[in-house]
């Protein structure tokens, strides 16, 4: 079972990795975001705004207060433009930081029940494991936006979990 602490790590790991990606995606002009690079959701902006769906859409399972997204798994370039994405992903990592914050072990026992649109039934599955995945689910994505941002000859931040503090240290 995963703790409090790995999740409040987590979404650390998550904002610190956004800033890096959304910085670096900042750096392209709006056709190189939404160039089909042959990511699984197509470009860089549709799989950020996949990832951003699939937050909101975890979240609100989660936490009462979170809007179900009005758009599928698949329309994350068609939901909002760039500067309305960055701006909804940095509120949306403020929320999870203090989601995570205030976890406690027990809100990770016990199961959590869903409508699943993808499966298209209900589903039932251990807190715990749905939060790791939720977590997963973002490095999964964003290993494949990280391969295309590098194909423009960016450089995001280290992803290594392990360089995390070194990276968020202020400067001497």
């Amino acid at each position: 079972m995963i703790s409090p602490d790995y999740c409040r790590t987590m979404a650390r790991y998550n904002a610190w990795q956004n800033r890096s990606f959304y910085r670096e995606a900042g750096r392209l002009d709006e056709a190189q975001r939404r160039e089909d690079r042959g990511l699984f959701f197509r470009s860089v902006h549709a799989t950020l705004g996949h990832i951003l769906w699939g937050d909101t859409m975890w979240m609100s399972r989660f936490q009462p207060g979170w809007d179900i997204p009005s758009v599928g798994p698949a329309d994350g370039e068609a939901w909002m433009g760039w500067d309305e994405l960055v701006e909804a992903r940095q509120i949306a990592d403020a929320r999870i930081g203090d989601w995570a914050a205030g976890l406690t072990p027990h809100d990770l026992e016990g199961e959590l029940e869903w409508y699943s649109g993808v499966a298209r039934r209900r589903m039932a599955r251990p807190k715990w494991v749905l939060v790791a995945h939720f977590f997963n689910h973002q490095t999964h994505h964003r290993g494949q936006v990280h391969a295309a941002l590098t194909g423009f000859g960016l450089r995001p931040d280290a992803t290594d979990l392990g360089f995390m503090d070194e990276a968020q240290a202020p400067a001497t």
